[in-house]
């Protein structure tokens, strides 16, 4: 089987640019799923699903529970970009999409992060079940959008 490269939408080649800028100085995993939320919060069908059920740029509880368990997981490093950029590009191919949408980062960056990043969004309010739930109406609303 021919692998072929899907290529970003603009808002999703926003976030993977954002997130890429960012990534340098995440301290911990846990500091690269966090700057990945508000990157993805920003742009896309993913933006406005987070913004709808009002998750804002700080979070809603402190991290000083997590402060207190020491350091935190060491980061993913630079690779963690590329790592996520391929496994949306084939959540996109496994879909026959055009592009990448910030939908297919989503799902990416939850494979790569798995809890950590549940814990980020929980700490905004939120949950990956609400997530998705409101991804999935408004992707019946707006097929084809990044």
């Amino acid at each position: 089987m021919t692998q072929t490269h899907t290529p970003l939408s603009q808002d999703a080649a926003l976030v993977v640019a954002l997130a890429g800028t960012a990534m340098p100085f995440a301290h911990s995993a846990e500091d690269e799923a966090e700057r990945w939320l508000r990157a993805l919060r920003l742009h896309g069908q993913v933006g406005a699903a987070l913004q709808a059920l009002g998750v804002g740029e700080a979070p809603l509880m402190t991290g000083s529970d997590a402060e207190q368990d020491g350091p935190g997981t060491p980061p993913m490093g630079a690779d963690v970009l590329d790592e996520v950029t391929r496994r949306a590009g084939g959540f996109a191919a496994a879909r026959e999409a055009d592009t990448v949408g910030t939908p297919d980062l989503l799902f990416a960056v939850f494979d790569v992060y798995g809890k950590l990043f549940d814990r980020v969004l929980y700490m905004r309010g939120t949950s990956r079940e609400e997530l998705t739930e409101r991804l999935a109406g408004a992707g019946a609303r707006h097929a084809g959008q990044g």
